[in-house]
């Protein structure tokens, strides 16, 4: 029950990270690196405080996985959190959730997985919702909201690209790959934002560092750990249907508490493209357990 709780909490973390990302007044690049610094910083404490050994040897082994699944991360942040800066955080959460169906699309030809009629359905399924969805953003917001569909699906892509790579990922448990791809993470992100945005430090307005430290901390950190812990005592179907808590998390978020409105044509489109992938991972977890 206890690794239940856990893994509840870590998705309703995660479904609250547009909240924070959407009012920092900072470029998206500037944002995931500061979550990458915060986040491996934290991790680093909690594996130090829970005693936990990093060995530094089976990161050398996997080293060039890790190596590209930390430029996934880092495209993963920085895309989806200008995501939502152009676009609702409903919009921008259920086109990043696209993620799982690419990762359907991409699974037989990186992980030589069959792909099932019903999977096939599936995806054909989430493509019409997501033409809804991204019809109905257009309309709304002009290019803006269309243009935040697009970084959202751009996200999905590069977390697409962090799922597979993971699968690859061998003698290291999930803190310890997590903690390596944050401390990577930063390492890109670094002169990315040196080159790109100057990174000036002094200029970030106290609302925004506060902000940050919360989503470094809480998002990152905390969210993380609950995520793996729980992850650890839970069945694979029972992670499939509770992750679905994440996105639908960011929806409700977006009505009661931002005041975002949803059209019917993007309420179906969501019903769409969630209801799809929930088949999906739902019946593939069934076979596996």
């Amino acid at each position: 029950m206890r690794e239940k709780i856990y893994f509840i909490l870590s998705m309703l973390i995660f479904g609250a990270v547009g909240v924070f990302a959407k009012y920092i007044d900072l470029a998206a690049s500037e944002i995931a690196l500061f979550m990458s610094l915060i986040g491996s910083l934290f991790l680093f404490i909690i594996c130090i405080g829970t005693k936990q050994n990093i060995s530094w040897q089976t990161m050398k082994k996997n080293a060039p996985i890790l190596l590209l699944s930390s430029i996934a991360l880092s495209g993963n942040w920085i895309f989806l959190f200008q995501s939502y800066k152009e676009t609702t955080i409903a919009n921008a959460a259920l086109s990043y959730y696209f993620a799982p169906v690419l990762v359907i699309v991409l699974s037989p030809i990186v992980l030589k997985e069959k792909l099932s009629l019903k999977k096939a359905i599936c995806v054909g399924t989430a493509l019409l919702g997501l033409l809804l969805i991204v019809q109905s953003g257009g309309n709304e917001g002009a290019g803006h909201h269309l243009l935040g569909i697009v970084y959202g699906l751009i996200a999905a892509a590069f977390y697409a690209i962090l799922t597979l790579t993971n699968k690859f990922i061998r003698s290291m448990n999930g803190l310890e790959s997590t903690l390596s791809q944050l401390l990577l993470s930063s390492v890109w992100l670094i002169p990315y934002v040196l080159m790109t945005e100057g990174f000036e430090l002094f200029r970030i307005s106290g609302n925004s560092m506060v902000l940050i430290l919360i989503l470094g901390v809480l998002h990152t950190g905390v969210g993380f750990y609950l995520f793996f812990s729980g992850m650890r005592g839970l069945e694979g179907q029972s992670i499939a249907v509770l992750s679905y808590i994440d996105p639908v998390a960011s929806l409700l978020i977006s009505a009661f508490v931002i005041g975002e409105r949803m059209t019917f044509v993007q309420m179906l489109g969501a019903v769409l493209l969630l209801g799809s992938t929930f088949i999906s991972e739902a019946s593939r977890n069934k076979k596996s357990v």
